[in-house]
């Protein structure tokens, strides 16, 4: 007959006839990374939050004082005022390169009423400039939380 006997044993000692692997399986090493991968991006922004701390305190002196700006304000009737005082047209200039001289780096602040016409507010802008003060800035109010404001009572 064509058959012989099957004789168990004769490859590996499970009875099979594999070669070993010679390639290592990347697949699980692939999935492990990715999720390795989603944690950090995940974590990465919760870590720039930092830690609450309580800071001690100290008598050192702070490094920038901040000075008082110069303030030139513009009635409604269009007067300039320096500080609180008047600010006549003739010696406008003067007084402003005055205060310039003392410390061009100051902040000048433009105050100026909600009626004066604004070719007259820039006049008085263009003094400031033309004294030596290189920061100007303008205030103005911030409004209230939506109410209109009441309107003025005659006088």
């Amino acid at each position: 007959m064509g058959m012989g006997p099957v004789q168990a044993g004769a490859g590996d000692e499970d009875g099979f006839d594999a070669a070993p692997m010679s390639e290592i399986n990347v697949t699980p090493m692939v999935d492990v990374m990715l999720v390795l991968l989603i944690i950090f991006m995940v974590a990465a922004p919760l870590m720039t939050v930092g830690v609450p701390v309580q800071l001690p305190k100290t008598a050192a002196a702070k490094t920038s004082e901040s000075k008082k700006p110069v303030v030139v304000s513009v009635d409604k009737d269009g007067q300039a005022f320096l500080a609180k005082e008047p600010l006549p047209a003739d010696s406008a200039l003067a007084r402003l390169k005055a205060a310039a001289a003392e410390d061009p780096g100051q902040t000048v602040l433009v105050r100026g009423d909600k009626d004066v016409p604004y070719g007259r507010v820039m006049e008085v802008m263009g003094l400031v400039g033309q004294a030596g003060f290189a920061k100007v800035s303008l205030i103005a109010n911030a409004p209230s939380g939506g109410a209109a404001p009441a309107p003025a009572a005659p006088r």
